[in-house]
């Protein structure tokens, strides 16, 4: 069985390639740069961009499932091409945003695409990822030990990536979930202020949280460039949904919205889903 990966060099991506290269299967990676990929030697590396859809048809030959990362503006041409081509199983690298009904025309276009064609199809749809934080506030941890914040006791439950890569490689390899949407979040409700705390005790060294402003974080991410500037207006309060968010936490609402438990990987994999410490502790290098 053939499997195209798509976004093969992405965060998720990755870990995919290596969960379905331990399972046996023999796996193609679509990439940009072929050259650039650094991907383990059994995968097989084709050029190609979603961007570009006529660029997959060779990609596509002979592949039976694909893990699809989301692209709008061309989805209804790849899954036309992947349909043509044979391909049975999509299994769609989307949102939490999507079953929240805060997509902004990134994921949502991309499952409608793969629903309304014959293939089978599988959304996964994470939410906040732990790895943000990595992006947000591994520059500062770096070096100045200290990480400046608008919102120290926001909470919620960031997932682990390789998590979602569980499960998208469930989807990918067993029978079974089929026209299902997994939203996956992680186990723990955990404030900002306690993930700071996380991470000073993985790296064993202090990390001094600093409280700013919405206005001073702004400036602070956007000229960090990277993650930070391309999420400054959400991550500060300035576009709708973070300063909901922003507004509960203030007002001691930081309890979820929904009730009862969110969804994790567990329901999936039958297996618990990490914690924030467990996802620290695979970084602390990373932060220190």
């Amino acid at each position: 069985m053939r499997i195209l990966v798509t976004g093969a060099t992405g965060n998720v991506g990755r870990i995919v390639v290596e969960r379905l290269l331990e399972a046996g299967a023999a796996v193609r990676a679509l990439c940009r740069n072929p050259s650039q990929a650094s991907l383990p030697q059994d995968v097989e590396v084709v050029e190609g961009d979603l961007s570009r859809p006529e660029s997959l048809r060779q990609a596509l030959v002979g592949v039976e499932r694909m893990h699809l990362f989301p692209f709008a503006a061309t989805a209804s041409e790849v899954a036309d091409l992947a349909e043509e081509a044979g391909v049975r199983r999509v299994v769609v690298m989307s949102s939490g945003a999507v079953t929240a009904g805060r997509d902004t025309g990134v994921h949502l276009p991309v499952e409608r695409a793969v629903e309304a064609s014959g293939m089978e199809w599988t959304h996964v749809r994470p939410g906040e990822f732990m790895l943000n934080k990595l992006w947000l506030w591994g520059p500062s941890i770096r070096a100045e030990r200290v990480v400046r914040d608008p919102f120290p006791d926001l909470s919620w439950h960031p997932v682990h990536e390789r998590d979602i890569a569980d499960v998208a490689t469930a989807a990918l390899l067993e029978d079974g979930h089929q026209s299902a949407a997994y939203t996956v979040n992680g186990p723990e409700f955990i404030s900002r202020r306690d993930q700071v705390r996380a991470i000073a005790e993985a790296i064993g060294q202090d990390v001094r949280l600093e409280v700013v402003t919405p206005a001073q974080a702004r400036e602070m991410y956007l000229a960090q460039g990277g993650f930070a500037a391309a999420n400054a207006g959400f991550l500060t309060g300035f576009e709708k949904y973070a300063r909901e968010q922003a507004e509960r936490s203030q007002a001691g609402k930081t309890e979820p919205v929904a009730s009862g438990p969110v969804p994790t990987a567990e329901k999936v994999t039958g297996r618990p889903a990490r914690t924030f410490g467990d996802w620290v502790r695979d970084h602390a290098e990373d932060f220190a």
